[in-house]
């Protein structure tokens, strides 16, 4: 297993930057740009602001997902600002939907999946620890940070098993049966043995015990995460004023 995976994060990263930071400006991403407008300081600002998520995920050397992240906004902002106006009721709504998930709601999943996969669990504990954050929310979030990686990684596992024989998804329509005997159900089964699991291990860790924990993480603002938040908080004060 790879060790990235349970950390959920690569061990080197060339611009790190608090986690904090990154939980703060996930808010405000989903603030500015779930509103729908694309007029007047929106069509501007919104554009400026999602090339942010394309630049960190760059740092943190996730370039096919940022170049995809690039592409799908792009595209769907065009369609949005330029192509749905002229279109008819029908084409409209079908264009618009897929137009509105990519320039509303994908930047912020984006900010979000920079956040899961740049953040070491340890790192996120400390951050919500100094928030003052209660254990209640921290145990679950902690699970959450090595659940997915380890879902994912599991769920590939299950897939190369089982085009060893024959059971791919392609083959869902001719044979569905087979497909959700052995590729869902245990993906299923490992859900929640993976979850139990991981929430005991968080559990042995100390979390969860009612005292103060230590850490050989350091984490701190340093001028990157100021600067970040500075610019975030601008866009998010001229979205709400203008």
């Amino acid at each position: 297993m790879k060790p990235e995976l349970l950390l959920s994060v690569d061990s080197k990263q060339s611009f790190w930057i608090d986690p904090r930071t990154k939980l703060y400006m996930l808010v405000i991403f989903s603030i500015v740009m779930i509103d729908g407008k694309t007029d007047g300081i929106s069509f501007w600002l919104k554009p400026i602001l999602a090339l942010i998520p394309f630049f960190l995920l760059l740092s943190g050397r996730r370039k096919k997902i940022a170049i995809i992240y690039l592409i799908v906004f792009i595209v769907s902002w065009t369609v949005n600002v330029f192509l749905v106006p002229y279109m008819g009721l029908i084409g409209t709504i079908i264009i618009s939907l897929l137009a509105q998930f990519g320039t509303r709601w994908f930047p912020s999943a984006m900010m979000g999946y920079y956040l899961l996969s740049t953040t070491k669990v340890s790192e996120f504990v400390l951050a919500m620890q100094r928030m003052h954050i209660p254990e209640a929310f921290i145990i679950p979030f902690s699970v959450m940070f090595r659940f997915f990686p380890t879902i994912s990684e599991e769920a590939g596992s299950i897939g190369n098993a089982m085009r060893m024989r024959g059971i791919t998804g392609k083959n869902f329509f001719k044979n569905p049966q087979a497909v959700l005997e052995y590729r869902i159900v245990p993906l299923m089964m490992s859900v929640v043995t993976i979850g139990n699991d991981l929430s005991a291990a968080a559990l042995t860790r100390g979390l969860g015990n009612g005292k103060k924990r230590t850490s050989i993480c350091k984490i701190g603002f340093h001028w990157k995460d100021f600067a970040l938040m500075i610019i975030v908080t601008a866009a998010l004060l001229v979205f709400l004023l203008f």
